[in-house]
């Protein structure tokens, strides 16, 4: 996990009992920014010329209740398998990778019909995240188009916009007047899910890039299929046992650090470390290093290990990943149960500005109780792929040696 400045922190660096060389590295420490943990400060300048203003980052000082139960509906379910009336309707589909990722061209996400956003929500969960650029549609039209995906959720700590009434946008927001600090956090630990310790965690959710820097500030996404589909099928079968803790209190603490009110207390929920999705019915890795703690039962040693393999097979296996360059007006839309994602922060001073739309999707199903439930097997993706394609399956017990170099 990275560091984060808590107020036990604080208060050691100041209480006396260290001095020289200790004391001020310790309060060297406390200025370390974390772009993940530590909620951004900036944005309060001269903005007076900026025509996004009423969207700059804002945090309101009002608790709400914890969550409880909340009714979702998956509108893949309802689609077209064949997804003809979306897909008919683009100039042009691409798909950038054979695991994750499509580009529609020609789509304008104001006009779609509700079995359009259907056929979207199918192609979302099948593809793990789908792109789009030259959208004109408004934060409201972007909430109105979140909601029919599901109830949207409201973060209990980052940023909302200035504007009143909207406190279901996560506004993300970096400029020039705060640099990250590489000593502050590694690369690996800004892969996440988004709230993924929340009891019913996200489904299709939407960013879309009003500011974007001339360069940089791309992000990746992950796909938890390929992830699943890599292993072996005796570890799959391990995998799908474990349940691990996920947990807000490292957001929560980071929060109140920087001095913002913590509108809902945290949480940490056990969700399992193999799920599957609702309308698929394929499988997929479900842990992060944003919020993934532990996994249940085991031993810290072995938990350690088998986090730590999958965390660095997410953050460093270019076999799973796609990764996307933002231009003004350019939204993406994907499916939190089954990628995780990472922005590269490699674009200071310049501005990068965003806004999200975030809803809620199921209570985790693991593969026994998605098979129990439904009374259907789940699925390894890229073997029913292979099928639909009427190709060999690989063999899996086999001494042979394969690689590839280019």
């Amino acid at each position: 996990m990275a560091p984060v400045a808590t107020a036990e922190s604080n208060a050691a660096a100041t209480n006396g009992t260290s001095n020289g060389p200790v004391k001020a590295a310790k309060a060297s420490a406390q200025q370390l920014y974390n772009p993940f943990y530590s909620p951004t400060v900036s944005g309060e300048g001269d903005d007076s010329d900026y025509q996004y203003a009423k969207y700059k980052p804002h945090w309101p000082d009002v608790k709400w209740e914890p969550l409880g139960d909340i009714a979702v509906t998956d509108r893949g379910q309802f689609a077209d398998p064949e997804k003809k009336s979306l897909l008919s309707a683009a100039a042009k589909v691409q798909h950038l990778t054979p695991a994750i990722g499509t580009e529609l061209s020609g789509i304008d996400l104001r006009q779609l019909t509700d079995q359009q956003k259907d056929e979207l929500a199918l192609l979302i969960a099948e593809r793990g995240v789908v792109f789009f650029r030259d959208q004109e549609l408004n934060i409201h039209e972007q909430l109105e188009l979140a909601r029919h995906f599901g109830p949207l959720h409201k973060h209990a700590t980052t940023p909302v916009p200035r504007e009143p009434g909207l406190e279901e946008v996560h506004v993300v927001y970096n400029d020039g007047s705060r640099r990250p600090d590489p000593s502050a956090f590694s690369k690996l630990e800004l892969w996440h899910s988004d709230v993924s310790y929340e009891q019913q965690p996200p489904s299709a959710t939407s960013l879309k890039v009003i500011t974007s820097p001339p360069y940089g500030g791309d992000t990746l996404w992950s796909s938890g299929y390929a992830l699943y589909s890599s292993f072996s099928a005796g570890f799959q079968k391990y995998l799908e046992g474990l349940s691990a803790v996920h947990s807000a209190v490292a957001q929560a603490d980071g929060a109140r650090a920087a001095g913002h009110t913590v509108r809902r207390e945290p949480v940490e929920t056990v969700h399992p470390v193999v799920r599957v999705h609702p309308v698929t019915g394929w499988k997929s890795i479900y842990v992060n290093p944003g919020f993934t703690r532990r996994i249940v039962g085991l031993p810290k040693a072995e938990s350690d290990a088998i986090l730590s393999l999958l965390f660095h097979q997410i953050s460093e296996n270019p076999d799973f990943q796609v990764r996307f360059h933002w231009e003004p007006n350019s939204i993406a839309i994907w499916d939190n149960r089954i990628v995780t994602h990472s922005a590269t922060f490699d674009f200071w001073p310049h501005v990068r500005h965003a806004l999200r739309a975030t809803p809620h999707g199921e209570r985790p199903l693991s593969v026994e109780a998605y098979e129990k439930q439904t009374g259907k097997t789940a699925k390894d993706r890229q073997l029913e792929i292979w099928e639909r394609q009427g190709l060999p399956l690989p063999q899996t017990d086999t001494t042979v040696s394969r690689g590839y170099t280019d």
